[in-house]
């Protein structure tokens, strides 16, 4: 059996393109803030999906709109709540304290006792990130409150994506990114305000939605149709790795060698519970 190039190397691509966007992302804060950078993206990506997806076609009800509006609002919360945590702490670890929040869900649904083993791994990686006092590398504690409230709504973003995606196929994504958009919007405005139309910040809110959304979803679909679900979730458990990476190249943020152990640790819990979640069900 040949080793699937293309496939991996689209998640990869993937991972450097939503790590790259998510910076680049960060350096329009000072002008729009998170709230108005958050804006931007869904916006923009909502525009994408829907004249990619063309979702007018399908018919329609009001019974759609509680699970579409669930699975919208809540992938909505989730990007602002993650923007805001970068505000203050790096981009890497963030994605890393985010990732408890599939952790958990995966976690929920094991049945084995061996995997209380990646159960203490994600527990000892938070357990060196946390603000403990006289800590010189300590994190800003809200951010880290962003960062898991963030990944609490991944949980449930992953509980009722599988719902909808069941439901409406494809079709689930632009109406959900149209949720998320307008959820967004009150808050962008009160953060940004008027600055959200100057064109320079307009044409940068363009290329974080192109390089956090667009190019993304598109690459990581081909993946998904090509790769065992473990194995995509496996490769998925790198993007911290590339996320600090991305930080430190593009942002100029460095970690500490205990930030850098404790995210080790979390990616390979993830890493971990997938691999046990692929043995399981082989």
């Amino acid at each position: 059996m040949s080793f699937p190039i293309w496939p991996v190397g689209a998640l990869l691509g993937s991972l450097i393109s939503l790590s790259i966007g998510t910076s680049f992302a960060k350096s329009l804060f000072p002008a729009v803030g998170a709230g108005g950078t958050t804006l931007y993206r869904l916006v923009f990506a909502t525009l994408m999906l829907m004249a990619f997806w063309r979702p007018w076609r399908r018919r329609w009800t009001w019974a759609d709109a509680l699970p579409l509006g669930l699975y919208g609002v809540t992938l909505g919360v989730m990007n602002l709540l993650f923007y805001s945590a970068i505000k203050t702490i790096p981009f890497g670890l963030a994605i890393a304290i985010e990732f408890t929040g599939p952790l958990a869900v995966a976690l929920w649904h094991s049945r084995k006792a061996s995997d209380w083993l990646w159960v203490a791994l994600a527990v000892l990686g938070l357990g060196l990130i946390l603000p403990w006092p006289g800590a010189h590398d300590a994190l800003d504690p809200l951010g880290i409150g962003f960062a898991l409230a963030a990944g609490a709504c991944w949980a449930m973003y992953i509980v009722f994506g599988q719902r909808v995606a069941k439901r409406y196929g494809a079709m689930a994504t632009p109406m959900g990114m149209l949720a998320a958009a307008l959820v967004v919007t009150p808050f962008g405005l009160y953060e940004a305000g008027s600055a959200l139309l100057d064109t320079q910040w307009l044409a940068a809110g363009l290329a974080v939605a192109l390089l956090s959304s667009a190019v993304p979803y598109t690459l990581e679909m081909y993946a998904l149709n090509h790769l065992p679900q473990h194995t995509f979730s496996i490769l998925l458990s790198l993007e911290p790795a590339v996320g600090a990476v991305a930080g430190w190249i593009v942002l100029g943020e460095s970690l500490s060698p205990g930030q850098w152990a404790a995210m080790g640790f979390i990616i390979c819990a993830s890493m971990g519970s997938a691999w046990s979640a692929g043995r399981s069900s082989a």
